[in-house]
């Protein structure tokens, strides 16, 4: 065989078997889904959000329903990969955009379940598209389990939102995290309903949960449906320490708090998602909040975390 004939066989041969292992995989998974560990998937049809779901020989727990068309779209997937029932579906905090949809789920016979902060908004401030939760709970942490696995629900005080809440699977060591970790992006937009201080010291709590994977509900990485690891929570907080650093180097050289916003740049950060577009916002909400104090704020009830 000539060496032209034989380079031309070797490359239809990988191009075959490259074919035949994407084949496979789409095969084995319905659309928008991601094995991360075990029996733990990422569900994302492309609309920016993730929600995750884990099977258990007793039924399945699913996390986030965002809205209507995302929750029938991850029940339907959930369908495709077992038929064991969904038995929970489990918020992680108050906001429309994450907590809505929970219908869908109620009506196939899950529980659905926040905490009492998220609880108590949802109730009073249903929209469009959400359903209040059949359950609440308090506290900094409940485990549920079922079917011999075990999913740890972490609520660390204060950060965005009301009842932000992180799910710890410790056999898988994986964990879910909404909007206080969003990898490769700086902050969204102005920050809304962020408390920075207690975002910053949520993300250090994070940090000492034993953990190898996550699947964030926002990420920017270039196969985004694979989830991350631990170093985006790390990246994240070094980001906003980064940024105030930046904000007061400026003031050291004498710069018009009024500009700093417009001035202010972090080079190490420019190939992450909406820096030229977020930047200067994330660096007005963070000079804004040392200037008047920080906000959102509310006194300590007995639930929330001690510090």
């Amino acid at each position: 065989m000539l060496p032209v004939k034989r380079l031309f066989v070797a490359i239809l041969a990988m191009l075959v078997w490259a074919d035949f292992n994407t084949t496979v995989s789409a095969q084995t998974l319905p659309d928008h889904v991601a094995r991360i560990a075990g029996d733990v998937y990422s569900y994302g049809p492309g609309n920016e959000y993730f929600s995750m779901f884990v099977v258990t020989s007793e039924g399945v727990i699913a996390i986030e329903s965002v809205n209507t068309e995302h929750a029938t779209g991850l029940l339907q997937a959930i369908r495709k990969v077992t038929d064991q029932p969904v038995k929970y579906m489990l918020h992680s905090h108050n906001h429309w955009d994450h907590a809505s949809g929970g219908q869908v789920f109620k009506d196939a016979g899950a529980t659905t379940l926040a905490h009492i902060e998220a609880f108590e908004w949802m109730k009073a401030n249903t929209g469009r598209d959400m359903a209040v939760p059949d359950e609440s709970w308090s506290g900094t942490r409940k485990d549920i389990t079922l079917g011999g696995t075990t999913i740890e629900l972490h609520y660390l005080g204060m950060n965005h939102g009301l009842g932000m809440t992180v799910f710890r699977l410790p056999e898988q060591k994986v964990v879910y995290i909404a909007d206080i970790v969003t990898p490769e992006r700086v902050l969204f937009s102005i920050v809304p309903d962020f408390n920075i201080r207690e975002w910053e010291r949520s993300l250090e709590e994070i940090l000492k949960l034993d953990f190898d994977k996550a699947v964030y509900s926002h990420n920017e990485k270039a196969d985004a449906s694979q989830g991350g690891t631990k170093q985006d929570a790390a990246d994240n907080l070094q980001f906003l320490r980064d940024l105030r650093a930046a904000i007061y180097a400026e003031f050291k050289k004498g710069t018009n708090p009024m500009m700093v916003p417009d001035i202010v740049q972090i080079p190490k950060y420019k190939d992450w998602a909406m820096y030229d577009q977020w930047l200067a916002m994330n660096a007005w909400r963070l000079l804004l909040d040392d200037w008047m104090g920080p906000f959102p704020w509310r006194p300590d009830p007995g639930y929330q975390v001690k510090k």
